[in-house]
């Protein structure tokens, strides 16, 4: 595999489409990521190419532990609902209630932020907030074309040095972005024990932004 990392200016990023962009090729795929550090914007590009003994899967399946499965690289919801070894997913679902600032920023500004998340399939702080955190988007309407979801291992790494490259030391870490800026994260259960409840007073600064 072979990574090559790169400073690109403003012109070639496209900020109408989320900030991480796959262009797909047989075996390609090239990803962009734009965020912003003390008031200074770090242009990142992350261009990964597999040869033809590589799968096509953005992620990779990793066993550190007995009976545990670690995917790392670009997931989603489907590839978790779809793998019957993680019926976490199904059980943490049950009895949650989206917090409601959380639901209606997400729906006011749908159009206007992306979302970047961490996790860990081999988590259980993931297991619990990741169903909800797909339940609280589908509520909102909140299309899943603006939601990047990224699979670390046991030691917080995932494919390209990303989560070094944004400083993700836990997870699961979800990242809020606008016009290719980082406006804030959630971080684990967040500061209140309530991920949503953060989460929404994120957004909601998202105006201001």
């Amino acid at each position: 595999m072979l990574i090559a990392y790169c400073q690109l200016p403003i012109a070639p990023c496209n900020f109408n489409i989320p900030s991480i962009i796959f262009c797909l090729h047989p075996f390609t795929f090239a990803i962009h990521l734009i965020f912003t550090m003390k008031r200074l914007i770090t242009f990142i590009c992350a261009l990964v190419i597999y040869s033809t003994g590589f799968s096509q899967n953005p992620y990779e399946i990793l066993v550190e532990r007995p009976n545990e499965k670690t995917l790392k690289g670009i997931i989603s919801q489907d590839v978790l609902l779809k793998d019957t070894s993680f019926k976490w997913y199904a059980e943490n679902l049950k009895g949650y209630s989206p917090n409601t600032v959380a639901l209606e920023g997400l729906t006011k500004n749908k159009d206007s932020i992306q979302l970047l998340v961490f996790m860990g399939t081999w988590c259980e702080d993931s297991h619990f907030i990741i169903p909800k955190f797909y339940s609280l988007l589908d509520a909102a309407g909140f299309s899943q074309d603006r939601v990047t979801l990224i699979g670390v291992d046991r030691e917080k790494k995932t494919l390209s040095h990303l989560s070094e490259a944004l400083n993700v030391k836990n997870v699961p870490t979800i990242l809020v972005m606008k016009n290719g800026k980082e406006i804030g994260r959630v971080i684990e259960f967040g500061k209140y024990g309530l991920f949503d409840k953060e989460l929404g007073e994120i957004i909601v600064q998202a105006d201001k932004h």
